[in-house]
Order: structure tokens, then C-alpha cells, then sequence
């Protein structure tokens, strides 16, 4: 078996267990959820989960903003950030395992050139607006091969400021409600 076809053929299963894994996530979800009476770890797992699936995300902004209601907000944002990223994994590994597929697309070939001249910043940008179409950063990323280091740093940053947003809205709103 020549190294292309064993290359093909590990790309293929590694898109056949991302999509097995999105579909799973997406049925479970409400199990996801109740990994967050466990404190940080859970908020952590929580946010990984939400972040793990393709395309079809699970609202895990929404679960940062109660836990912040509930715990410090500080330690919620690098729990659900730190999750978040390493659950971006997925689609960095979706555009590096399907970069044939995927980099005849016209506008992926516009991502992928935006990539290559601002990647670490386009990452860290992307990871911090609340978008469901992250993935498309992490497939170029992947299919780019930037460092997977490198892809988790400037992912973590972005994830964990957009989540400090999130949980310290979530406290600030419990706040002022409990004040009445």
C-alpha cells in the first residue's frame, strides 16, 4: 500500500469518527449539560463538548453566562475557553484530514489566503466573536498544517476572552436582578 493511499485512508476515518462524534454530541445533549454541577471540570467538559462538534454547534456561550452567575466568573472563562479550544481540535483536524474535499470551495480558497497572511490573528478573531461557522478557521488552520500549538494558543486567547464576556454578563445580570 503506497503512503498516499494509506494517507487517504486515514483522512477518511478521521472524517468518518468526526462525523460519528458531531452526531453523538448532537443526540446527548442534554447529558452534555449536566456535566456542569461538577464545578470547573464540568464547565470545562461542558464547553469541550460544545465545541467538539462540526458545523453544528451546541450553545455552550449560553452555559458559560449561567456559570458565571454561579461561580467566579474569571475561573469559568479559563475553564469554558480552555474547553472550547481543545474542542476546536475537531475541525482543525476535519481540514487537515479533508483538505482534498474541502479546498476546491471558492470561498474556502479566500479563507484559506487570508489565512496564510494574517493565520495567528484571523484564529484568535474568530475564536472571539460568537460565530456557529468557527470550524472553517480551524479547517484551514488544519489543512494550512499551522502548528496545532500555535492553533490552540491564538484559539485559547480568542475562546477564553469571548467567554469572559460571557460569564461576566452572566454574573452581572444575576447581580442586578438579585439586588430587586
Amino acid at each position: 500500500m503506497s503512503r498516499q493511499t494509506r494517507s487517504i485512508i486515514l483522512r477518511s476515518l478521521i472524517i468518518l469518527l468526526l462525523i460519528c462524534l458531531t452526531i453523538l454530541l448532537i443526540m446527548y445533549r442534554d447529558r452534555v449539560q449536566s456535566f456542569g454541577h461538577y464545578g470547573y471540570p464540568g464547565i470545562f467538559l461542558v464547553s469541550l463538548f460544545s465545541n467538539a462538534t462540526l458545523i453544528f454547534p451546541i450553545p455552550g456561550v449560553v452555559f458559560t453566562s449561567a456559570m458565571g452567575a454561579v461561580f467566579n466568573p474569571f475561573w469559568v472563562a479559563v475553564a469554558a475557553g480552555s474547553g472550547a479550544a481543545i474542542g476546536e481540535l475537531t475541525g482543525y483536524l476535519a481540514g487537515f484530514s479533508g483538505q482534498l474535499i474541502i479546498e476546491r470551495r471558492d470561498w474556502y480558497e479566500q479563507l484559506v489566503v487570508f489565512m496564510r497572511k494574517y493565520g495567528e490573528a484571523t484564529v484568535a478573531i474568530l475564536a472571539f466573536i460568537p460565530n456557529p461557522v468557527f470550524d472553517l478557521a480551524g479547517m484551514a488552520a488544519g489543512m494550512l498544517k499551522m502548528p496545532v500549538a500555535k492553533f490552540l494558543l491564538w484559539c485559547s486567547i480568542g475562546k477564553i476572552l469571548k467567554m469572559l464576556a460571557f460569564s461576566y454578563t452572566g454574573a452581572t445580570i444575576i447581580n442586578y436582578f438579585s439586588n430587586f
